[in-house]
């Protein structure tokens, strides 16, 4: 199996760049390494936050999302399944759901139907100004449904959300900007040293908190005020279905933030 990305580490950032030219279109190869890449960061203590880039966009697109000639010729059929996406779903990430360190995507060009989707699989999304989002699937005979049709509406409002995937337009970096897609806006050359920043800042944070964040927000973003609030205080107990989070309340790390606060130093959190 080729090597289809670059993994590099950068003190407690795992960058983790597509290079599969000349769109970054995601086979089945691809989707396991990227997976494989995740696995790595999920499991290594020393690692709090990855970095999604794209290598190999030699036509300016980020991913153009999966590698629909592969699907035509059954490269991924799955008896069970209909296709098979490999684990953690589509370029590894958007149905990895045990993962529960954030990571940051830094996007230029075109994020193209499972591209977009790989996107959303993000927690913060940097983009450069030539960045573009398109759901063409409906224009194809099929929805987006590796990932848009399940979070789309969840980050942008659903009108929005909807009118992408029924005409199928592109959003461009300033109407993504303006509805919270993306969390900045910046020139091409300037990305990555941008959303580096942006990982370096998360990673100097508690990671038991950034996971416990991670986790309350998959099981009770979308909740009711009432059920979140009551599975914050099981939580307390130690009776809630969210061990990252009791495991936060019980760690050195809980308090060592607020002393090294008191004692004017920066704080040394073990995780």
């Amino acid at each position: 199996m080729a090597g289809l990305i670059e993994v590099n580490t950068r003190g407690r950032v795992l960058e983790v760049a597509m290079n599969r030219p000349p769109v970054n279109a995601i086979n089945l190869d691809l989707s396991r390494q990227m997976y494989a890449a995740f696995q790595r960061l999920n499991e290594d203590e020393g690692l709090s936050v990855g970095l999604l880039s794209s290598l190999g966009n030699e036509k300016n697109i980020f991913s153009a999302g999966w590698d629909l000639k592969a699907f035509a010729a059954g490269e991924s059929a799955d008896a069970e399944q209909g296709f098979d996406l490999g684990p953690g779903g589509l370029g590894g990430l958007p149905e990895y759901f045990d993962l529960y360190k954030p990571v940051v995507v830094a996007l230029a060009g075109g994020a193209i139907g499972g591209g977009f989707e790989l996107a959303l699989g993000g927690d913060v999304i940097i983009c450069a100004e030539d960045a573009y989002f398109w759901l063409p699937e409906m224009q194809r005979g099929f929805l987006p449904d590796a990932g848009a049709i399940q979070k789309l509406h969840h980050r942008i409002p659903w009108n929005v959300a909807m009118d992408l995937i029924l005409t199928g337009r592109k959003m461009y970096a300033d109407e993504a900007k303006h509805w919270g897609l993306v969390r900045d806006v910046v020139p091409v050359d300037q990305l990555m040293e941008h959303a580096r920043g942006v990982a370096d800042t998360i990673a100097q944070g508690a990671p038991l908190v950034a996971g416990a964040l991670k986790e309350y927000m998959r099981k009770y973003g979308h909740r009711s005020v009432e059920e979140s609030h009551a599975a914050v205080r099981r939580a307390w107990v130690g009776r809630s279905d969210m061990p990252i989070y009791e495991q936060m309340i019980r760690s050195e790390d809980f308090t060592e933030g607020s002393l090294a606060f008191a004692e004017k130093r920066d704080p040394k959190f073990k995780g």
